[in-house]
């Protein structure tokens, strides 16, 4: 079984900066691309960023030049640094990552972690 555990999340003021991490562990054989989606109340789940297993990266423009997405492949751990934070950006921010398993490839979510930005 694997598992996309999540963290960092909490209340921080606009302007402000927070990170939040994803880990993955369990029974995989690599982690392909990874992603951070957002969702925020009476809106749908939006794609916000990123990676690929060699490093390349994409944004959504909503949150591109404030927000880095980040990988540590030892560590199995997918990371969102954010700055330069608005109220619009509150949201639950879950990861997402696309897993090669015994089973064959597999994409697994986290569980989610609230982040909120006041004004």
């Amino acid at each position: 079984q694997v598992q996309l555990v999540e963290s960092g999340g909490g209340l921080v003021q606009a302007g402000g900066s927070l990170r939040v991490s994803c880990a993955a562990s369990g029974s995989m054989f690599s982690i392909n691309a990874m992603g951070w989606y957002r969702e925020a109340p009476g809106e749908q789940r939006e794609l916000i960023a990123t990676i690929t297993s060699g490093g390349s990266t994409n944004y959504a423009d909503s949150v591109k030049g404030r927000f880095t997405i980040s990988r540590d492949n030892a560590k199995n751990t997918v990371y969102l640094q954010m700055n330069s934070l608005k109220p619009e950006d509150t949201a639950v921010y879950y990861c997402n990552a696309d897993l090669a398993t015994a089973w064959g490839p597999r994409i697994y979510w986290g569980q989610g972690t609230q982040v909120t930005v006041s004004s």
